[in-house]
């Protein structure tokens, strides 16, 4: 599987066709990027062998808006709780709900119970190989399907997520930041820069996002350890600075985001189902932490009782 004529040229990175002024040819990238990536790499459990797909699966939900920092210690007791898919899927999504803590974004969890109640029953517990039967997994978009693909099995696809788009932006763009949302040329870009070689370019997606985590950051970019710097667009136009759309922080204090995890929290921690009583005591405020709880039922992480209780979704398992 290789790029295609139309992709490359839509770039401007064809090898044999014009680039922009002073971006590096792809080829000229991997090697060192690679090598970089065989030196500094982070001995992250998802990327032992011993991971397996389901691991690479459940860390791909978890990481999403998520430092690893905080994914590991929750990564750690999922795995060893719910070794493989069919663990979960005998599990009520409440229980998803329960472990996924403080995570943040936590219909995370109850996508992962879903995917995974998927592929006990269509797959017979194991985590398809297909990129397309990953992607009719629910709860599974392009990016955790491409990323699955590659890092559990080797596959060449292009992984998208923000470090590597933003590496992407800057080597090859010459600009600072990425566009807010991923854009149809930053896929055909991917698409374009990938090595050939289906091992090379799997390596390729794992290395170009370690380069962003921890060398080509957002705030401070470490040029002086990145191993393309003297090929970078960006360096070589100068390190202009961002001239695109303000760049706000999500803010989180006072935002029903914040209550909502509050309201999760008392609800993790109950073993029976909680009263609207307790639950007034989260928030002060009446209408917001209204909004919130009904906000919490309306996606399904918590379940309405009667008689004013609430808990977190039984559903139904798939049986042990």
């Amino acid at each position: 599987m290789t790029a295609t004529t139309s992709e490359q040229s839509a770039t401007g990175l064809h090898p044999t066709g014009p680039r922009p002024v002073d971006s590096p040819a792809p080829t000229d990238l991997h090697g060192p990027v690679i090598d970089w990536f065989a030196e500094n790499a982070r001995d992250l459990p998802w990327r032992r062998p011993e991971a397996g797909a389901w691991g690479v699966m459940v860390s791909e939900f978890m990481l999403q808006q998520t430092p690893v920092s905080r994914v590991l210690p929750v990564y750690e007791q999922w795995l060893a709780r719910w070794p493989r898919p069919a663990d979960l899927a005998a599990e009520p999504p409440g229980e998803a709900v329960r472990a996924w803590g403080r995570l943040g974004y936590p219909r995370r969890a109850l996508r992962l119970h879903g995917a995974a109640a998927a592929i006990t029953e269509r797959h017979g517990g194991d985590v398809p190989r297909e990129h397309a039967q990953l992607l009719a997994l629910p709860g599974v978009g392009e990016y955790t399907a491409a990323a699955v693909a590659s890092f559990a099995y080797g596959q060449r696809h292009a992984v998208l997520d923000t470090n590597v788009r933003r590496v992407f932006a800057r080597a090859f763009g010459g600009r600072e930041f990425p566009p807010t949302a991923t854009t149809a040329a930053e896929r055909r870009l991917a698409r374009a820069v990938l090595p050939e070689d289906e091992s090379t370019a799997a390596r390729w997606a794992a290395a170009t996002m370690e380069l962003g985590a921890l060398v080509c950051t957002a705030r401070r970019p470490d040029c002086a350890r990145c191993p393309i710097a003297d090929l970078c667009a960006w360096r070589r136009a100068g390190s202009p600075a961002h001239d695109g759309p303000p760049r706000r922080g999500q803010s989180y204090a006072g935002t029903d985001r914040q209550v909502r995890g509050r309201l999760l929290a008392v609800l993790r921690e109950a073993v029976e189902p909680v009263p609207q009583a307790v639950l007034d005591k989260v928030w002060d405020e009446p209408v917001q932490r209204s909004r919130a709880l009904d906000g919490l039922v309306a996606d399904g992480l918590v379940e309405s009782l009667e008689g004013g209780v609430y808990r977190l979704p039984q559903g139904r398992g798939l049986g042990r």
